[in-house]
């Protein structure tokens, strides 16, 4: 590569610099669980309270027989104190845990059903939460597969034991249970007791989808022991009850529960309602086939994720099997967030694991420069930890953050190919974090510096080019690029320093940016 050097004295208003086009040649593009889950009743407006219909269930299910106490088998009562009360970071977490429970219970129903299994139930598949402040309880309620009474003791009797895993392994020969595989959360077998987060006492009613199975009452204080005993008219499906402790009061609210709802559960792949009105309404569009989202449903759900006003300018669907299992859909707005001179703004892509938010606005999943793309990044193959907050890194994570990296670089150059006065447009309001990408991002520098706009002595004021278009536009007698770092365009053409460049006909950047000459001094 030609060594960089000065063409041109030195004033302090601007300078004239040489890089060499071989620069910019070429570049490679760098490129849960919880327990098996019970099914449920459905929920059914009870009582009117201020005019409103409140929901709730019309009928309490019969224990006369009696019930036999047992004690949790895995290992200690400390072990259940650390789950229920040490392992998360936020108590509202979980609303996420249970509804994911139920998520994987209508799952692996609907999975029997497909595959023509009898199974005694016609329950639409749902999820209903209700919520009784005077008896300061919350239910939630679905109508999955249920369990019988070996797998209440199996799965909420055992710490630590996921029953949506063992489901899989035990489907392992089925044809498709790879794909409903991936439509299973729980991993680890520890979300179920999260519920003695914010409740004292937790009552499980449940029955097996299994035709002929029995109704079953499961209830325990979670001080290390629980009752078991039948229970009669159960419907088919799980309905978990929670007597709500005095500190957590707010978990009764309809709003609080909602919002923890959208927060975490918003696109769970089943209807979520809380007293009978539905939560989930907005559809997860990185699932779908690209050729079937509109340009209404990109603007809706952008705006959705990102809680702005703005339309996006660009949009992006990606999805790969492999290395690693991606499904995304992300978006370049058309106002920079920091315009208005503000902080630093977070990052603008979360993540998820099969549809449930895993970590807002994640750090570390892009780079820095990135952080004005909005959208969703959902991985089957992250390496969570056990509370499912936090993500072990590792080659997975820097290989995810490489892939997702590269595609986007990819995707803003296709753009700036397929409409040049619209990419212009973009690059105006962008160019700052491009051109920090340039000099922070080593990995994608080239690439990244492709993306690069610049006003030219060779067009008429306004008009931008790229490094590629200088270097194509070249005499071949010449080798190196010229810029000015100028003020402004009137200030360079004036200058006494450019003459010489205007009356041999030699083109010449005009760089207004005060990071431009920094940009040019890492392009060496």
């Amino acid at each position: 590569m030609r060594q960089f050097s000065t063409y041109a004295a030195r004033s302090s208003a601007l300078a004239a610099r040489r890089l060499a086009p071989s620069a910019l040649a070429g570049a490679a593009v760098v490129s849960s669980s919880r327990l098996a889950t019970k099914g449920a009743m459905p929920v059914a407006p009870i009582a009117t309270r201020g005019g409103a219909a409140t929901a709730g269930f019309a009928r309490c299910y019969s224990t006369e027989a009696p019930a036999e106490k047992h004690e949790f088998k895995a290992e200690t009562k400390k072990l259940l104190h650390i789950v229920a009360h040490s392992l998360y970071s936020q108590r509202e977490v979980f609303v996420r845990e249970l509804i994911s429970n139920s998520s994987d219970a209508l799952e692996k129903l609907r999975h029997l059903q497909a595959t023509s299994q009898d199974v005694s139930t016609e329950a639409p598949l749902e999820v209903n939460i209700s919520v009784d402040k005077e008896a300061k309880t919350i239910t939630f309620c679905d109508s999955g597969i249920g369990m019988t009474a070996d797998e209440l003791k199996d799965n909420l009797g055992t710490i630590a034991r996921s029953g949506s895993k063992a489901y899989i392994e035990k489907m392992q020969d089925g044809a498709d249970t790879k794909d409903m595989a991936n439509t299973i959360v729980g991993q680890f077998g520890v979300g179920f007791y999260s519920a003695f987060m914010v409740g004292d006492k937790i009552t499980v009613y449940t029955r097996s989808a299994t035709p002929g199975s029995a109704g079953y009452c499961w209830e325990s204080d979670g001080l290390g022991s629980y009752t078991l005993s039948k229970a009669e008219d159960v419907p088919v499906g799980t309905k978990i009850v929670i007597s709500v402790k005095d500190d957590a009061k707010e978990f009764l609210g309809e709003d609080k529960l909602q919002e923890v709802i959208k927060k975490y559960s918003n696109f769970v792949g089943f209807p979520i309602s809380v007293n009978g009105e539905k939560v989930n309404t907005v559809e997860a569009l990185w699932t779908k086939d690209k050729s079937s989202i509109t340009d209404e449903d990109h603007e809706n759900f952008y705006q959705f994720v990102s809680g702005a006003w703005d339309k996006p300018m660009y949009n992006l669907v990606y999805k790969a099997d492999g290395p690693i299992s991606i499904r995304s859909i992300l978006y370049a707005p058309t106002r920079s967030p920091e315009a208005m001179g503000f902080e630093r703004v977070k990052p603008g892509v979360s993540l998820y694991s099969r549809k449930v938010l895993i970590m807002p606005n994640a750090p570390g999943l892009l780079p820095e420069w990135l952080r004005f793309i909005q959208g969703v990044v959902d991985s089957e193959d992250l390496p969570l930890n056990l509370s499912r907050e936090l993500l072990q890194n590792g080659p997975v994570i820097m290989r995810l953050k490489s892939i997702i990296t590269s595609r986007i670089i990819k995707w803003l150059q296709e753009e700036s190919k397929r409409d040049v006065e619209k990419y212009d447009e973009f690059y105006k309001v962008f160019a700052s974090f491009i051109k920090e990408g340039t000099c922070q991002d080593t990995a994608n520098q080239k690439e990244i510096s492709k993306l690069l706009r610049f006003e030219t002595s060779g067009k008429e004021a306004g008009k931008l080019i790229s490094l590629d278009e200088y270097v194509e536009s070249m005499p071949s007698e010449q080798e190196h690029i010229y810029y000015f770092c100028t003020p402004n365009r009137k200030v360079g053409v004036e200058s006494p320093y450019y003459a010489p460049f205007k009356q041999h006909g030699t083109e010449v950047l005009f760089l207004h940016h005060a990071l431009d000459e920094f940009v040019m001094g890492r392009l060496q």
